[in-house]
């Protein structure tokens, strides 16, 4: 009997064990992050979803937009002078807190992008406004360019590294952050810049300086890339991007928590990405059931008439999938069917566009019913029609029949006389 016992409640332990680890995957992560995204980067499918449209301080994370023009408008091997404006940044600047910059001196362009993205000197930013857009306004207006470009609605920059004590107006958005990030994935300095965990970079009359990247996840569980920021206003901020077994997830954090050690905006990231990995889509229509019906017009005897309309169901092939979050999903169906008499269960009709943001998918749209629908739904006018068609033949036979009579008789007449 005590055995008994035992194997029941160890089976209700690990049933208990196990349903919380599922939910644990399956649930949505609290995070303490006020804002917060992650997007499937294959797929532009949105994951997960909180406040992605509201107003944030991007902080450091500007330094990715920054590393883009710089990208677009050198080359790796082109000098960058060290400038004024870039020498009066405060800390932390590569000039203040790593090695001493005298204004005039030069950098490589490439150890000028390990600066912003690795060491995240607030000088090294100024210093590509002014070799790139030769002064911070002319840089800001080609920040905004660029978010236009890339379809930052929510966006607008002032600064290029991010600071924003004197500001308000250098905002953006979670959403935003996502088509940032993937602009500079998909930029191949950016990325190797800044899926670099060290670099050693120095300006031509400076001493050798080894930097670090701020990026405490890189390298882990799949982490190839991103950017920290922090500002008083701005809070916590993380951008990562993840790839595991081929798949790339990107993630953003915003204004999560400034502890001490620095750990709260990593811990919310890991839950957002170990979540992200793990959801589920939810079906919004399974396959091979109803989707949308149209009513197309035919002619119930083709070229003749009369005319009649057909309700013609849609379906896919394939469930039509979504994950759930605050994005409601839209969807519009375009069908090009003018030709009743070519329904067939196997030819596609039109397609199912679903929408959620900018990311898109469609699903082959085909009709439920087959031509035969028409004979079916018609087959009393067919009927009616195929006994007035042998009434007709029969009264034609009888008719040719009724003359070839006649001339027989009369041809005998004439043979007589």
């Amino acid at each position: 009997m005590k055995r008994k016992n035992r194997l029941l409640l160890f089976t209700l332990v690990f049933t208990l064990i196990f349903s919380t680890t599922v939910l644990a995957a399956v649930n949505p992560p609290e995070l303490i992050g006020k804002a917060a995204i992650s997007v499937d980067m294959d797929t532009n499918e949105i994951i997960y979803t909180k406040n992605i449209d509201n107003k944030m301080y991007p902080a450091s994370i500007t330094k990715l937009i920054t590393a883009l023009l710089l990208a677009e408008n050198k080359k790796s091997t082109d000098n960058l002078n060290y400038t004024k404006t870039a020498k009066e940044q405060p800390s932390y600047s590569y000039n203040l807190n790593v090695q001493p910059v005298a204004i005039g001196d030069t950098m490589s362009a490439d150890n000028v992008m390990d600066g912003l993205l690795l060491y995240s000197g607030n000088d090294i930013a100024y210093m590509i406004a002014d070799n790139v857009g030769q002064n911070p306004t002319n840089f800001a207006k080609m920040m905004n360019d660029k978010a236009t470009n890339l379809g930052m609605k929510g966006s607008h920059f002032i600064t290029p590294n991010g600071l924003d004590d004197k500001n308000d107006q250098h905002y953006t958005t979670a959403y935003d952050l996502t088509l940032l990030g993937r602009a500079a994935y998909k930029n191949d300095w950016v990325k190797k810049s800044m899926g670099k965990k060290t670099s050693i970079i120095k300006s031509a009359n400076g001493v050798e300086a080894t930097v670090q990247n701020r990026n405490k996840l890189l390298g882990i569980e799949g982490n190839i890339g991103g950017k920290t920021g922090y500002t008083e206003k701005a809070g916590r901020c993380l951008v990562s991007i993840y790839e595991r077994n081929g798949r790339h997830i990107i993630g953003v954090v915003m204004n999560s928590e400034n502890d001490a050690k620095d750990t709260k905006v990593f811990e919310d990231m890991k839950k957002l990405i170990d979540f992200s990995y793990g959801a589920k889509k939810e079906v919004l229509n399974k396959k091979a059931t109803e989707i949308k019906t149209i009513s197309v017009p035919y002619k119930v005897i083709p070229f003749i008439g009369p005319e009649k309309t057909i309700d013609v169901p849609l379906e896919s092939k394939e469930d039509v999938t979504f994950y759930k979050n605050d994005v409601a999903p839209q969807s519009s169906a375009k069908v090009s069917l003018t030709n009743a008499w070519k329904l067939n269960k196997k030819t596609s009709v039109g397609t199912l566009l679903f929408k959620q943001k900018d990311a898109e998918k469609s699903y082959k749209l085909y009709p439920m019913i087959s031509k035969s629908a028409l004979i079916k739904d018609n087959i009393i006018i067919y009927a009616a029609a195929a006994i007035v068609l042998i009434v007709v033949l029969a009264l034609i036979v009888l008719l040719i029949s009724s003359i070839n009579r006649r001339k027989n008789r009369h041809s005998r007449g004439m043979r007589f006389k």
